[in-house]
């Protein structure tokens, strides 16, 4: 899950269940749980779209939120940055000895999660060492609120339809802060790279943040998505007149015309002043503070005290047993001759593995991703004693921020079932980025097991304070799920008949471990966009521009990368340890429950309850 969607305390994550009364209460888990709620609705006060996604009361959010944005200032971070330590501080102050079972697990989790995220936001630039720039190709607004506007924000009454106008002007609104933010990072020496904020594609065609902030101002505003979205959505509100429904939408499309595409410019203007003083140096070691940064950005990240030489060796390490496991498959299909990079670049050519860059060809792929989830969702319940129950839908990036965006990427669904989970595609050009053999581990990503499967299970499960359930997301543990269910699938037959998608499935592997050396490489031991890009090409036999795209991810988001590989070896080490001590009692389902319907955790939680697990069925 590529968390663009990043909050002060990690956001990614959803449940619905604040009521203390679902808990097992120890002596001291009434005052616990009161401080859980109280930091909930102070981060949600403080989310408004994140409230608005969830689907939450006013009265979890602290107040009305469904006309309001974040508040995108330098002021807002100090302020957010002072409630989360004074949290972090109550917490402390409780006896963890007085608590429950799980008041200690939720303890734990929220102690570390406040620890972690503190850390990395006292850093000053952007929102911290994770997201050292305010504004780059995947950091912004602009990369996230129209599509938040268009398919997130409800338009089922007047008050509603109100709200949204009320929103677009704060949108105009919080672009300009972000320009102010920026202009604030650049004088203490914060810039971007300069491919960051602009280059060119293979195409020719002007990439990196003025060439997507261009791209979304470059039709008039009545084609805009945040009109068209809101008209369409007006529609289907019977309690609104047509003449009033006609006032409604103009006056989105005068606003979007006179406020935000004003506001776009003078992002442009505000890099473009930049641009000239930036430099290609990727990684954060240039900026102050910047070694720093990074080992906060890490630890974050991954949940654990790996040092950035610990982790690049890991993935040097499991780069060459993948690679040999690759080479095997090749030979015994064939195909002989070449390096990787032209072995997996000639499987790619084959007719039978290229959808058509046309609207049928995209429609086709979406219609064989469907496929796919229904396949493997069918047999759950072989590997998943708590199943999933909220239903998945796959669509495509928007078209305005695709030239930028991660290749796949997945947003829960509301807590109210008002909408499902959505896992997006990056569909900007099939033939080259999504031959047939690719897919299947993206969408067992994403999908199910993935994502939607681990968010839907911690969703449902009914017994978690909301605060874990709902605003807890531990990147390791989440993104190492999702590789560790591409495993899963290896492993419960899903490529048994298909030779050329369990290569897609190596390659996906080799990919995340490819993450750790080029993360790293960067970051710490100061390499080149473009020596990481050579690096990363080779490892995997990607194409060059979705490993461009990658790279140039890895030089806005420190560390975040990392967290996949790392969490799911830590997953299989907690894994196999389990069936050691268990032998023939080991139990995959158990297990997989123990993972899941304990939400998102710190991987030293996940342990602790995996071993108490193990215990429970060596005594029961």
């Amino acid at each position: 899950m590529d968390m663009s969607r990043r909050a002060v305390l990690g956001a990614t994550t959803a449940s619905i269940v604040l009521a203390a009364c679902a808990r097992q209460a120890g002596s001291g888990d009434t005052e616990l749980n009161a401080l859980l709620d109280r930091i909930s609705i102070e981060f949600l006060h403080e989310s408004p779209e994140y409230a608005t996604a969830l689907a939450v009361t006013e009265a979890q959010a602290g107040g009305r939120y469904i006309d309001r944005l974040s508040d995108g200032s330098k002021e807002a971070k100090a302020r957010n940055l002072a409630a989360s330590e004074q949290a972090l501080t109550d917490l402390r102050a409780l006896n963890r000895d007085g608590l429950s079972a799980q008041g200690k697990v939720s303890f734990d989790v929220v102690t570390t999660a406040l620890e972690n995220n503190n850390a990395a936001a006292r850093f000053s630039p952007g929102s911290g060492a994770t997201g050292p720039y305010v504004l780059s190709q995947l950091t912004g607004a602009y990369t996230g609120l129209p599509d938040f506007l268009a398919s997130q924000h409800p338009v089922t009454n007047r008050e509603q339809a109100d709200a949204y106008l009320t929103r677009l002007s704060g949108y105009a609104h919080m672009l300009d802060q972000e320009i102010a933010v920026f202009n604030a990072d650049v004088g203490a020496g914060v810039i971007p790279p300069n491919f960051c904020i602009s280059r060119r594609d293979d195409e020719g065609k002007e990439a990196g943040a003025i060439g997507q902030l261009r791209k979304f101002i470059s039709k008039g505003a009545n084609e805009n998505v945040l009109v068209s979205a809101f008209a369409g959505k007006l529609g289907e509100v019977a309690e609104i007149s047509a003449a009033d429904k006609t006032a409604l939408a103009q006056r989105a499309e005068a606003i979007v015309r006179d406020e935000i595409y004003p506001a776009y410019q003078r992002q442009v203007d505000a890099l473009g002043a930049v641009l000239p003083r930036a430099t290609a140096d990727a990684g954060i070691w240039k900026l102050p503070q910047g070694e720093e940064m990074y080992l906060a950005a890490l630890t974050q990240n991954t949940t654990t005290s790996m040092t950035a030489d610990e982790i690049h060796n890991m993935g040097l390490e499991l780069l060459r047993e993948l690679q040999a496991e690759m080479e095997t498959i090749f030979q015994a299909q064939g195909m002989t001759r070449g390096t990787l990079v032209e072995r997996y670049a000639a499987l790619g050519r084959r007719p039978d593995q290229q959808y058509a860059k046309t609207d049928a060809g995209r429609a086709r792929l979406l219609a064989d991703l469907n496929a796919q989830v229904a396949a493997i969702t069918a047999r759950m319940p072989e590997v998943c004693g708590t199943l999933a129950r909220a239903a998945l839908e796959i669509k495509r990036v928007p078209e305005f921020t695709e030239a930028g965006a991660p290749g796949g990427y997945y947003q829960p669904a509301a807590l109210d079932g008002s909408r499902p989970g959505s896992y997006y595609i990056n569909l900007r050009n099939p033939p080259v980025e999504w031959p047939k053999y690719k897919l299947p581990t993206l969408t067992y990503h994403e999908g199910v097991p993935g994502h939607h499967w681990q968010i839907s299970v911690a969703q449902e499960a009914g017994s978690l304070p909301f605060i874990r359930s709902a605003l807890l997301g531990f990147n390791a543990y989440q993104e190492g799920w999702g590789l560790y269910s591409e495993q899963l699938a290896d492993e419960m037959g899903m490529y048994e008949n298909d030779a050329f998608g369990r290569l897609g499935y190596l390659q996906s592997a080799a990919f995340r471990a490819s993450r750790l050396v080029c993360d790293t490489g960067l970051h710490s031991k100061r390499w080149t966009r473009d020596q990481a890009i050579r690096s990363m090409v080779e490892a995997t036999g990607n194409e060059v521009s979705s490993t461009t795209t990658e790279i140039e991810r890895y030089c806005v988001w420190p560390g975040q990368a990392t967290g996949y590989m790392v969490g799911r070896q830590a997953i299989n080490r907690i894994r196999d340890s389990a069936k050691t001590a268990l032998g023939d009692r080991f139990d995959i389902k158990g297990f997989h429950d123990v993972v899941l319907t304990n939400g998102a955790t710190p991987l030293s939680v996940t342990e602790s309850l995996v071993t108490d697990w193990v215990a429970s069925v060596q005594h029961g």
